[in-house]
């Protein structure tokens, strides 16, 4: 599979988040999942299903060499106090000894921002996790935690899909060498929906959904892909085999709008880059 480098890390362009899945669906999925050729699984403390996760990946029998595993401490457990027990916990779900990733998952002002980088730090240092980075940080705030990480912050992971224009993170980030990974990439269900990318869909013989998907790898994003049904994970990492001309990407740039962002809880969003 295509791979993202950032600062040492080989990060499989194409996960599998497994965001607001219960359970049950997470075990009845990550197995297709495998099968179809996904190895880098997305979850998080807030999710609650890391353990579903680490169950559904045993039982399966996938190995823990071939995967790459994101996970992202929550910010009520940014304090040092809570950090580094948190992980532990977190692993102890996952099955593991460690992750790849480790990630924060919001920005969260009530925790001196040295305190949350360090423990980032800290879990690496200690083997806990082989990559660290950090999830909806604006561009100051990406910048920031690069100049006090002493390992490199290899991923950024933000909103991305046609609706919501993302250029200037996504530059800020390159220059840095940080990737960007990409979720809420299907907005919310509207991209299957969408006319143009439905049409754009027919012309290469895929769904609008795959479309999508392309669109963000081929911008060089890491897309976290997602679905339920065991059936649709094959759909879902077939994307490697067309590439969208300079005509679709036109089009689907066209689709973004100045109330594209659909993720930005109160209380925890920042104030977005304009």
């Amino acid at each position: 599979m295509q791979t993202v480098s950032a600062h040492g890390a080989e990060i499989p362009a194409l996960g599998f988040g497994v965001f607001r899945m219960s359970g049950e669906e997470v075990e009845r999925v990550v197995p297709a999942a495998l099968e179809a050729g996904f190895r880098h699984f997305d979850t998080a403390q807030i999710y609650n299903n890391e353990a579903d996760l680490g169950r559904a990946l045993e039982k399966a029998g996938a190995k823990r060499d071939e995967l790459f595993i994101t996970t992202k401490i929550w910010v009520d457990n940014y304090a040092p106090a809570r950090f580094a027990v948190s992980l532990e916990e977190s692993l102890d779900k996952l099955r593991m000894d460690y992750v790849d990733l480790l990630l924060l998952h919001w920005p969260n002002d009530k925790v001196p921002f040295t305190d949350q980088i360090a423990g980032l730090d800290a879990a690496r240092a200690a083997g806990k996790t082989r990559h660290i980075g950090i999830s909806n940080f604006t561009i100051a705030m990406m910048e920031e935690s690069i100049r006090l990480a002493k390992t490199p912050i290899v991923t950024n992971q933000i909103e991305v899909h046609p609706y919501l224009d993302q250029r200037a993170v996504a530059e800020a980030a390159k220059a840095a060498g940080v990737a960007v990974t990409a979720y809420y990439g299907m907005a919310d269900g509207a991209v299957p929906r969408d006319p143009v990318l439905q049409k754009i869909g027919a012309k290469h013989g895929k769904t609008a959904a795959q479309v999508g998907l392309r669109w963000l790898v081929q911008q060089g994003f890491i897309a976290l892909s997602k679905t339920a049904k065991p059936e649709r994970a094959a759909e879902n990492i077939a994307i490697s085999d067309f590439t969208l001309s300079h005509e679709d990407m036109a089009a689907i740039a066209k689709l973004g709008r100045p109330n594209g962002r659909l993720v930005s809880p109160p209380g925890l969003a920042p104030a977005w880059d304009a």
